[in-house]
């Protein structure tokens, strides 16, 4: 729509809103700024038609009648009550849940549209519990750079490229083509969830693992959001724990090894290496995330069954000695090397 087309549906709004009278065509066209430039009556008449299917397309309740039984044409008019939003009463609850999210969206792109509801709410006379927003501070924050952009490409429908270093792995970020379905908050952080073109399925991406720049490629309105996508589920599968794949047995020394203590069964008191302590019963579901975490334990822990999660403990153990003799027998040669 025009610039022009545009003021001058809002100025026929605000005469038809103003008056109690049904107003004829006519007299639209000398009040209303921009029918004067129609040419002819028919240049008048056929703007003057697309307007009123505009409004009526818009929601704007135009009514049509006639003022008297002496009106010799049809007039048109706003009713007030029938335009106007209704009365919106908030609960002391709601109005300081409307504080918190106006503190939550405290990012420069999305502060200025925070600010202008607020704004809207207080001329519509509902108060805004900024006080009860203060003492409650949000755990979400949108202050990470990549959130604007993969925001405006969301709702333009564009595909965007970036850079994605994948947490706990070393080295320079992979370059990700994905088509983006939203952007969601889950447990204190950002996702983007969408369709990774370069592994053809869908994806999520902590916006915080997301370098710049991020640049959005081909037209709008190319991508497509499935419909009825939960984007929340997407991102919480993520987080669901692997299946249950064995149980764990293991000795664990007396007054020692407590985080192994809160999260498994002690079966009862066993003795190992002439050492007392408990056997304990445990959850298996991934072999070398457990012998990690077990081979931290050093000495004060046993695994009893399985013998692969015990073969993954000494392998652990293995690789931590013979870095530690490698970082040794540097610095004996370097402590013997001349000058």
């Amino acid at each position: 729509m025009s610039s022009a087309r545009a003021e001058r549906l809002v100025n026929l709004v605000l005469c038809l809103l103003s008056t109690r009278q049904f107003l004829t065509a006519d007299r639209i066209r000398a009040i209303v700024p921009g029918y004067a430039d129609a040419a002819t009556d028919d240049a008048f008449f056929r703007m003057f038609e697309r307007d009123k299917s505009e409004l009526r397309e818009l929601g704007v309740p135009l009514e049509t009648g006639r003022t008297s039984t002496f009106d010799t044409a049809d007039g048109y008019r706003i009713a007030r009550q029938d335009y106007e939003l209704g009365d919106v009463d908030l609960e002391p609850d709601e109005a300081a849940a409307v504080a918190l999210a106006a503190r939550l969206w405290e990012s420069p792109q999305l502060a200025g549209a925070a600010r202008g509801a607020l704004v809207k709410l207080r001329a519509a006379g509902v108060e805004v519990d900024e006080d009860a927003g203060a003492r409650v501070q949000p755990r979400v924050r949108a202050v990470d750079p990549a959130f604007a952009p993969l925001l405006a490409a969301v709702q333009t429908g564009r595909a965007v490229t970036f850079g994605h270093r994948r947490g706990g792995e070393p080295g320079e970020p992979q370059r990700r083509t994905v088509e983006p379905w939203g952007v969601v908050s889950w447990r204190g952080r950002w996702y983007l969830v969408g369709h990774d073109r370069d592994r053809g399925a869908v994806r999520c991406f902590r916006l915080s693992r997301i370098s710049e720049p991020v640049k959005a490629i081909g037209p709008a309105g190319a991508v497509a959001v499935p419909e009825g996508v939960d984007l929340l589920e997407h991102v919480r599968r993520g987080f669901e724990p692997p299946p249950v794949v064995d149980k764990v047995r293991v000795w664990v020394a007396a007054g020692r090894a407590l985080g192994l203590r809160r999260i498994g069964r002690v079966v009862g008191p066993r003795e190992h290496g002439g050492r007392a302590g408990d056997e304990l019963e445990m959850d298996l579901r991934q072999i070398e995330t457990v012998a990690r975490w077990l081979a931290g334990h050093g000495p004060d822990v046993a695994v009893l069954h399985p013998a692969e999660l015990a073969e993954a403990v000494r392998r652990n153990w293995a690789g931590v000695a013979a870095a530690h003799r490698a970082a040794v027998d540097n610095d004996v040669a370097h402590a013997e090397r001349p000058g």
